[in-house]
């Protein structure tokens, strides 16, 4: 190795150490340009959060109003029926795979 240049090895290690770091600040996963690929995650994930909120509680009012305490003559007909497989000759019934 050229003697003069041995000074400067600590240098250009430090300095592509710095660059390594902020190239991975930039492009990285968590990085300053996929911030927006975060942001339509974020969204999407917010909407299926609300969706499921409300499909459970949905779910709870229809497990509420099977309960003794507070029974619901139409939902627990509609569930005998549609477990039972009967319906009224008065009824359309459409049937339709789950």
């Amino acid at each position: 190795m050229l003697p003069y240049v041995r000074p400067y090895i600590p240098t250009v290690l430090l300095v592509l150490l710095i660059i390594y770091f902020a190239m991975s600040a930039l492009t990285g996963d968590r990085g300053l340009l996929s911030s927006n690929q975060r942001d339509e995650a974020l969204v999407g994930k917010t909407r299926e959060l609300a969706q499921l909120r409300a499909q459970r509680q949905d779910l709870e009012m229809r497990a509420h109003l099977l309960r003794d305490t507070s029974l619901s003559r139409d939902l627990l007909e509609e569930r005998a029926r549609s477990l039972l497989g009967f319906a009224d000759p008065r009824d359309y019934v459409i049937r339709m795979k789950p």
